[in-house]
């Protein structure tokens, strides 16, 4: 089992560092789970990460409303951001599509994954874990591989 990582980001002006590390620790896994409480700086983190995948600046931020954004990088190939905050059960999250975009082999991001439940393959996902220090505003990812 590869030992967990851990990205610090001191403060909003290390983001782009932060995401390409990331990017770095990604290991050719697919699909993303970020795990924190609101306001913990997923979606900007995502849109970090489409910024360094070739993504135009400033996607289009969080998909809270349309639970799904579809941006293109310079890959050519789909890179999906859900956030699944506004669904209340397994059933609403695959009337989505869900399961055939983290079954597509392409990038996908997934902001409140325990909303997905099983849905989600345990054996194929990196769960990414985001904390704030309530002292300093720095937030620390570990991601956690699949066994």
């Amino acid at each position: 089992m590869k030992a967990p990582a851990t990205i610090t980001i001191a403060d909003e002006t290390r983001i782009a560092d932060a995401a390409s590390q990331f990017i770095d620790l990604m290991e050719g896994y697919t699909v993303f789970a970020f795990n924190g409480p609101m306001g913990a700086g997923k979606t900007t983190f995502i849109n970090a990460l489409a910024g360094h995948l070739g993504v135009a600046a400033d996607p289009t931020g969080s998909p809270t409303f349309a639970i799904l954004n579809e941006y293109v990088g310079s890959s050519g190939k789909p890179i999906y951001h859900f956030d699944l905050y506004r669904l209340e059960s397994e059933e609403e999250v695959a009337d989505t599509g869900f399961i055939d975009y983290v079954d597509s082999g392409n990038l996908c991001f997934i902001e409140w994954p325990d909303r997905a439940g099983s849905l989600l393959d345990p054996s194929a996902t990196v769960e990414v874990y985001i904390e704030v220090d309530p002292l300093t505003d720095a937030r620390t990812l570990t991601l956690r591989y699949p066994e």
